[in-house]
């Protein structure tokens, strides 16, 4: 009997409540849910009965969670350490034009540092220039959809996903045939973000659009020398070094960054670990309580007659709405494996995947990880740090709302034209 055959279908209970709570407690108790802490309690009260199971009935599926685990978020901890190194002083005007720029390089960027590096990067130096606006709740908002997600879609370095899919054969260069895709989606993003932008600009009290073209200052950056470090982590993940060392040279680097960078550049930065220690407080319930989850579906998946493009699409971008992305892609990535073999022999195929079902995974899970704010490592963060800087973003389910408003139209209009095979 299959491992996944024992699991009870209840055992998916602790992951529908864990997201639950992640979503309504900011609402009923912002408070509470402000303190790292009590999150820490909140997970562990609902992890850990999965957590009992695993170890009695499915260790090895634990220990490589845990694994994945460990690597996710040492990889979004040096990341975000580093970049917090990194500071972009000055301030622009605060024009939909200019935001819009500021968002595609975001986006370009977030190729060559990670989705995480990017928003790091970034984030501040946006709040910043927005800081003399008023109607601005939006902006981050369309932020975590271009940088934090969507961006990352050309290269293994830019998200997670794409990085497990290089380990399993697919040619580091292969992503830049998602270029279609990937400017596509991007340039529909940047042009409705302008024109909600330029309602919400329209309507700014004219003392702070007149503030907004005085308090201009000439843009410099700080703290050069971590980008040097982010090198260090892009090699270790594009060198293909191996797990264990590959997270050692990560660490490495952040305590480099942490020895050389001045204390009062990230207090000027407004560095904090709070909103790090906050991803990997959830996470890890997050991780763990989606193991039998993800069990099942590997099992079962086949049987829902999962062999088209589109439906790819959809459904690995659905689950990594919600799942973390890179175990979502692992999953539909291994299913797509057996549809090819079976359907599809003959076929162009990279890595054992037909290529349109291997491209249609592949967006799903970087594009659609935009649709909630724990779809992917980097939304939270970048919540987390607009609120310390007292902008005000949409809740969960705002943020939800945002996302099914203009990106599923979006991703209807992409399935039209590159998944409906």
């Amino acid at each position: 009997m299959h491992a996944a055959e024992s699991i009870p279908w209840y055992a998916g209970a602790p992951f529908v409540l864990l997201l639950l709570l992640i979503a309504l407690l900011p609402l009923a108790t912002p408070h509470f849910w402000e303190k790292n802490r009590n999150k820490a309690i909140l997970v562990a009260l609902v992890s850990t009965p999965i957590l009992i199971y695993l170890i009695g009935d499915h260790p090895h599926e634990l220990i490589h969670t845990l694994k994945d685990y460990v690597s996710f978020i040492v990889l979004l901890a040096s990341l975000f350490i580093i970049s917090g190194g990194i500071l972009m002083t000055g301030d622009v005007r605060a024009t939909p034009g200019i935001i819009v720029a500021f968002l595609a390089v975001g986006a370009v960027l977030a190729n060559f540092i990670g989705t995480t590096g990017a928003s790091m990067v970034l984030i501040r130096p946006i709040l910043r220039t927005i800081s003399e606006r008023k109607n601005i709740g939006h902006i981050p908002v369309f932020f975590i959809f271009t940088v934090s997600n969507i961006g990352g879609c050309l290269t293994p370095l830019g998200d997670p996903p794409l990085f497990l899919g290089y380990l399993k054969g697919v040619p580091f260069t292969w992503t830049f045939n998602l270029f279609p895709e990937w400017i596509i989606t991007i340039g529909v993003v940047l042009l409705v973000f302008y024109l909600i932008d330029r309602a919400a600009y329209r309507r700014e009290l004219p003392e702070d659009i007149l503030w907004d073209k005085v308090h201009v200052f000439k843009i410099a950056i700080e703290g050069k020398r971590n980008f040097l470090f982010l090198i260090g982590v892009i090699a270790a993940i594009a060198l293909q070094v191996p797990a264990g060392w590959r997270e050692m040279i990560m660490i490495a680097m952040t305590l480099l960054s942490l020895i050389f960078t001045p204390t009062d550049l990230r207090q000027r930065n407004r560095f904090s670990y709070h909103p790090i220690t906050e991803v990997a407080v959830l996470f890890i319930g997050i991780f763990i309580t989606m193991v039998p989850l993800l069990m099942i579906l590997h099992l079962k998946g086949a049987e829902f007659g999962i062999t088209r493009p589109w439906q790819f699409f959809w459904l690995t971008g659905i689950l990594s709405s919600f799942l973390d992305n890179a175990p979502t892609y692992l999953t539909f990535f291994s299913l797509a494996q057996g549809v090819t073999e079976t359907l599809h022999a003959g076929a162009h195929a990279v890595a054992g995947v037909e290529v349109g079902l291997l491209k249609a995974i592949s967006c799903g899970a970087v594009f659609m990880g935009a649709n909630s704010y724990i779809g992917n490592g980097p939304n939270f963060m970048v919540k987390s740090i607009a609120e310390e800087q007292k902008v005000k973003v949409p809740h969960f389910f705002g943020y939800m709302a945002y996302s099914a408003m203009i990106l599923f139209p979006i991703y209807a209009l992409m399935t039209f034209i590159f998944f409906r095979g």
